[in-house]
């Protein structure tokens, strides 16, 4: 049974690009342009998001619309960008991180579910959950103290938050004020908020895509055609919505008190618990509260996911080594 699984696999056009088929120095060096440019194209989808998460609720602006007319009327467009200087400096390598942790940890993980057996769709959700767990757990060393800073200057400004002059200026006074923990504030709930999310989102998608290509005839006959680049194109982003949607559903609740954790201080001006900021949101907005931003946060994680998967699959199909 396991080898019809890796033969109809193969049979499918999606069929996994491995680890060691990659060339890594061509992988990086376009990685790191391809997916800079998508994050360019999408932050200020996030800087919302982040203002609708620890707006309050004697606020003026509560609404998407109203967050942005505000930040263009006063900062213009440049204030749709607050913190993507340093946000852009440290994906390089945190992408990095990312990638490897990804690819090595599917590749690994695809041969345990081939070895017990599974179904394919239910192989692939586990080898890509599983490889989007421990990468993202791997690069929040990375990437938390970028989304502290980020985070900070993005909602600057807003009732219960500190002015910067800037990355570096924030970065000192975080420093001054908490010592280096402090540019790791919310860690624990970063990782328990990204690593499930990239869990739940690359599960999803590897087996979305999958039965997608199911349901389109391939990997079960011989006599169908090779897919053109549209269509291989349309289900990656079919899989990629799809993913997105899941993801952004079970996650958005963490996400919020993550954000608020990062960024606001607590009644009695001291750093907030956990416990205080669940306490302070329900105060404010009830059970509601949690799915604060959840519209530009689905929007995001879908534009985001579905950008990043069809550039990483081309990426990886740019990538492959040429056959001496």
């Amino acid at each position: 049974m396991a080898a019809s699984h890796r033969t109809a696999d193969m049979a499918l056009p999606q069929a996994e690009i491995n680890w060691d088929r990659l060339d890594k120095t061509k992988f990086y060096l376009v990685g790191a342009g391809l997916f800079s440019g998508i994050s360019g194209a999408l932050y200020p989808i996030s800087v919302i998001k982040t203002r609708l998460q620890v707006v309050r609720a004697d606020s003026v602006h509560k609404t998407a619309g109203s967050i942005v007319r505000h930040i263009v009327s006063t900062e213009g467009i440049r204030g749709l960008y607050r913190g993507f200087g340093i946000v852009i400096t440290g994906a390089i390598p945190s992408r990095m991180v990312f990638m490897t942790s990804l690819e090595t940890t599917k590749a690994a993980t695809l041969k345990i579910a081939e070895r017990m057996e599974l179904p394919e769709a239910t192989a692939a959700a586990v080898a890509n959950g599983a490889a989007g767990l421990l990468s993202s757990m791997a690069s929040q060393t990375v990437f938390v103290p970028l989304d502290v800073v980020s985070q900070r200057l993005m909602v600057q400004g807003t009732v219960g938050t500190t002015h910067y002059n800037g990355s570096m200026d924030a970065v000192r006074q975080i420093i001054k004020a908490d010592g280096i923990r402090g540019l790791y504030r919310g860690f624990g709930m970063s990782v328990l908020t990204y690593s499930p999310s990239s869990a739940v989102w690359w599960a999803a998608y590897g087996s979305s895509q999958r039965l997608i290509w199911r349901g389109l005839g391939y990997g079960s006959r011989d006599d169908v055609e090779p897919p053109s680049q549209a269509k291989m194109v349309l289900v990656q982003a079919s899989g990629g919505i799809a993913a997105g949607a899941v993801s952004s559903i079970a996650t958005t609740p963490m996400d919020t008190i993550k954000t608020r954790l990062q960024v606001l201080k607590s009644e009695t001006e001291g750093t907030p618990t956990i416990s205080q900021t669940v306490k302070q949101l329900i105060k404010e907005n009830g059970w509601r509260g949690f799915y604060k931003g959840l519209v530009p946060r689905f929007v995001s994680m879908s534009l985001w996911g579905t950008s990043m998967i069809t550039s990483y699959e081309f990426l990886k199909r740019m990538s492959v080594k040429q056959e001496e």
